[in-house]
């Protein structure tokens, strides 16, 4: 597993998985990201899938507690590019409605309320 956290402003950080997120993998990335998060300066988190081949339980757990720490800074989230099957997987758990297909690019616009077309 690897992942790379990218601060694109100061409240929006992209987080881009590789490979298969799993238990072990999850910890790394929930210290690095709630660390920011309860320094107050995370509110957005946008979680880029597209490179992740598998993602179990706690993968979804990861996404969730995020959303929790985020609630307290009326935070935003959104899971970018999920495959099919992690698709199913947000629907079946609640996340479908934060599920976007875009660019990173065209998902930091949505953050910033930048509307085009």
């Amino acid at each position: 597993m690897h992942f790379q956290l990218e601060m694109v402003t100061r409240e929006t950080v992209v987080i881009r998985l590789f490979g298969e997120l799993d238990h072990h993998a999850v910890e790394q990335i929930r210290a690095k990201i709630s660390t920011a998060i309860f320094q107050g300066a995370v509110t957005t988190i946008i979680w880029n899938f597209e490179r992740l081949s598998f993602m179990d339980s706690s993968g979804v757990g990861l996404v969730l507690g995020r959303m929790r720490e985020l609630e307290a800074v009326a935070g935003r989230t959104i899971l970018l590019n999920p495959s099919p099957t992690m698709r199913k997987v947000f629907q079946f758990s609640g996340l479908a409605p934060w599920v976007m297909d875009a660019t990173e690019e065209e998902a930091i616009d949505r953050v910033r309320g930048i509307v085009n077309g």
